[in-house]
């Protein structure tokens, strides 16, 4: 570098600097008032979905007394964690728990694998009878049987008590199936192309190619899935009457019902079990449904984070065609 260019470095940045000093001296009055009013709105908006959480939590560490009476609301009063500790010692809680747990990744591994597979194949222009194929599967978005149907299918295929009725139902999904096609079709097809050239069979494609460039859109439909099989009970209520293969969340559910009832019949028939009336005094209805909220809501907000760097990526790529 010459010394001509040395000197002109400095001068260079030094009019960048102002330049850039120009630039952020150029807002407006009405610029700034408009982007307070923007934080405002927004930090308001993030302070409406968070303090649920927050009041709930706080309500199952404050003073279960207090807690009956409305007067925790911003503050934890009389902190414990005997909730947590009482609510684990449910018998069948952790039996129930590993159900949950069990149904949560096998189903999600084989519906991610399925909206993959199937994604694909249906944006292959040569599959055979690609059109009815596809909309035959994507009917089933719009037509319902309804439940009636759709237990007595359940039956005639012996998946009441079975731990099977908990996975296969949610295999194919429509939906995650019309994003992972629309993910495939976004990328270039010259990918595809030059295995084909290079002697690659259809699975070999779909293995090699396709799924190491389909992270985003499959950590979104696994989000998807994970959450749908953790909340879900009903297919347990409806299909189940082996306690050996409830879920946490029929558990959960079961108990609710029961902690609502539960301070009225003790008042009303003043006697019961020992059991019972040393639940009633230790715990009130407010506190059990609370801490049951937490301990089921816990494990996904857990595993949100994990994922969120693909979902927003995933969602948008997977929805820009139709």
């Amino acid at each position: 570098m010459s010394d001509h260019q040395t000197e002109l470095a400095p001068n260079a940045k030094k009019s960048n600097s102002r330049i850039s000093k120009k630039i952020k001296m150029q807002v407006s009055p009405t610029d700034k008032v408009i982007s307070a009013v923007i934080y405002v709105l927004f930090s308001l908006f993030a302070f409406i979905c968070v303090y649920p959480f927050y009041s709930i939590i706080i309500n199952t560490i404050s003073a279960n007394d207090l807690s009956a009476k409305g007067e925790i609301a911003f503050w934890p009063k009389g902190i414990h964690f005997q909730n947590y500790v009482d609510v684990f010692k449910i018998p069948g809680l952790w039996n129930a728990f590993v159900i949950s747990l069990g149904r949560t990744v096998i189903g999600t591994l084989l519906t991610v694998g399925a909206s993959a597979f199937l994604g694909f194949m249906f944006a292959q222009e040569d599959m055979w009878g690609k059109k009815f194929w596809y909309r035959f599967t994507i009917i089933t978005m719009f037509f319902n049987a309804g439940i009636i149907p759709w237990y007595l299918t359940m039956r005639s295929l012996h998946l009441t008590n079975s731990f099977l009725a908990y996975v296969l139902p949610s295999i194919v999904a429509p939906f995650f199936i019309i994003l992972v096609k629309t993910f495939v079709e976004s990328t270039p097809k010259e990918l595809q192309q030059a295995a084909s050239i290079d002697g690659a069979g259809i699975i070999t494609i779909f293995y090699k190619v396709i799924l190491p460039i389909s992270k985003p859109i499959l950590a979104t439909v696994a989000i998807f899935s994970a959450v749908n099989q953790w909340n879900s009970f009903q297919d347990t209520l409806l299909l189940v009457t082996d306690t050996k293969l409830y879920s946490l969340q029929f558990i959960l559910y079961n108990y609710i019902n029961q902690a609502s009832s539960l301070s009225t019949m003790v008042n009303l028939q003043n006697a019961g079990s020992t059991a019972m009336a040393s639940l009633s005094t230790k715990q009130t209805t407010t506190s059990i449904r609370m801490t049951v909220t937490i301990i089921v809501v816990a494990p996904i907000l857990l595993v949100y984070p994990i994922f969120q760097r693909f979902f927003v990526k995933g969602i948008i790529i997977g929805a820009v065609k139709g």
